[in-house]
């Protein structure tokens, strides 16, 4: 099977195990929004976001290395796998120790009540996350997709009895994540039987080093990620200012906002799952330029015109997704929408470029770029949020991950060259912008300019797709 059809091939299967589950996880959106109001959903985002930036300090991301390690045949699976057992559970019991500290930090304030919860969510996750990265290592794509599916309906049958059953409110939705993520780990364990592969005797350090040398640069990595999507919501929260709306229900709406364009990123990510693995299989392949680059090029025209279809129905789409009947300031979230789905579409562009830093194990450049996008999102939050509010925001979301962008398509092609068409991505990201402004503004003739937009991305981006089409139904 030629590299070409098994991306195909990994993609499809990944699609078929997301595909309900992503089903669900839109009606867990009106869910949410139809029983927890604003400022608990703040909350609630805070703690999803704190939970993103804990996983990654106690496990020291070791996940991250069990799957590059765990797809390399030089590498004995059983010392992978014990050695990040080991690594990832010693982390959490530093955790539980160190947990008090949460309580004399005020800046942590919206845990109190939570915190056992959250550390609970945090232990579920970390092994949930190591178990699936293993299975994926084994290269058991089915039983990594079936789990998907299964996670999700449990995730939203336990919503339904805690939240809208109940009416736990956010604790409902910590009772839910821990018992689906739990359910989820124990069934890995089992079905991908992981058990054998877990030998204490099989331990070895010297291997374990190699696997944190490339993990701990993943660290950092993860958290300048989480602190660009963590800063928003609590400059949004705390910052005061005498020109726009802010406090918790500013943030509330900003997180529902970010709803919305987690449908392109819900495909974008089904991708990069199968994306990832043919980047660390075909590192060492004699024409992996060619393949980077047609790969790269289909990938983002896909990007260029989901994002297109997205800002031109935005508001149709929003009102699916958030439920305004029973909260009214739920009405404007669409005009929110288009800058951060925007946003999106470079956080997968981004997602692809840093699949080079771990095919080439440049993990510590994923670190250092990934600063420049923090760095950047919190300087523009200071800046932009007391003057245009939750726009300002979703602004400066954008613009960092832009400088990010840039930054890793000059970098990543020092590891691995293959040709990028850069008036492309300035034409689409141009026109994309222009959709987004009629979207916020609403001039005269506003349908008009999204149908000419719309059409325009979609015919400019049709060859790079149809190309990459011929390959896959090339025979040899």
């Amino acid at each position: 099977m030629n590299k070409y059809k098994s991306l195909a091939m990994n993609t499809v299967i990944f699609a078929i195990g997301s595909f309900g589950s992503k089903i669900l996880v839109i009606f867990l959106t009106r869910l949410y929004s139809s029983n927890i109001g604003s400022e608990d959903s703040s909350t609630k985002e805070l703690l999803e976001i704190t939970l993103n930036f804990l996983l990654p300090i106690f496990t020291l991301s070791i996940s991250s290395a069990t799957m590059r390690y765990g797809l390399d045949k030089e590498y004995n699976k059983k010392q992978v796998f014990t050695g990040s057992f080991i690594v990832c559970t010693g982390g959490l019991a530093l955790l539980f120790v160190t947990s008090p500290i949460f309580r004399l930090i005020s800046f942590l304030n919206y845990t109190d009540g939570y915190l056992f919860l959250l550390l609970l969510y945090v232990c579920a996750s970390s092994f949930r996350d190591l178990f699936s990265q293993f299975v994926r290592a084994k290269q058991l794509l089915k039983l990594y997709s079936l789990d998907g599916i299964i996670t999700t309906l449990t995730l939203f049958l336990f919503n339904v009895i805690f939240i809208s059953k109940l009416q736990l409110g956010v604790k409902g939705f910590l009772f839910a994540c821990i018992l689906s993520d739990s359910l989820s780990a124990l069934f890995l364990f089992i079905a991908g039987g992981l058990f054998k592969y877990l030998e204490m005797k099989s331990f070895d350090w010297k291997l374990t080093k190699v696997m944190l040398k490339f993990a701990l640069p993943v660290i950092p990595t993860t958290i300048m990620w989480t602190i660009t999507g963590f800063s928003d919501r609590l400059f949004i929260r705390y910052m005061n200012s005498s020109k726009v709306q802010l406090g918790a229900a500013a943030a509330g709406i900003y997180g529902y906002a970010s709803k919305t364009p987690n449908l392109i990123l819900m495909v974008s990510t089904i991708f990069y799952q199968a994306w990832n693995m043919s980047a660390i299989t075909e590192n060492n392949s004699k024409d992996k330029s060619e393949f980077y680059h047609t790969v790269y090029n289909a990938y983002q025209a896909m990007l260029y015109i989901t994002t297109a279809y997205l800002i031109a129905f935005v508001k149709p789409v929003t009102s699916f997704f958030v439920v305004s009947k029973n909260f009214e300031e739920y009405s404007d979230v669409y005009l929110y929408v288009p800058m951060l789905a925007i946003s999106v579409l470079l956080i997968s562009l981004n997602q692809f470029l840093s699949s080079i830093y771990t095919a080439t194990c440049h993990t510590q450049n994923s670190a250092w770029t990934s600063l420049s996008a923090c760095v950047a999102n919190i300087l523009l939050n200071i800046l932009l949020i007391p003057r245009m509010g939750i726009q300002g925001a979703a602004i400066a979301t954008l613009a960092s991950y832009l400088i990010c962008y840039i930054i890793r398509i000059f970098d990543t092609r020092r590891l691995i060259y293959f040709k990028v068409r850069h008036f492309d991505f300035i034409i689409n990201m141009l026109v994309l912008i222009g959709m987004s402004y009629t979207v916020i503004a609403s001039p005269r003739f506003k349908i008009f300019y999204l149908v000419c937009g719309l059409i325009f991305v979609t015919s400019y981006n049709f060859e790079p797709i149809m190309m990459t089409v011929k390959k896959l139904l090339k025979r040899h």
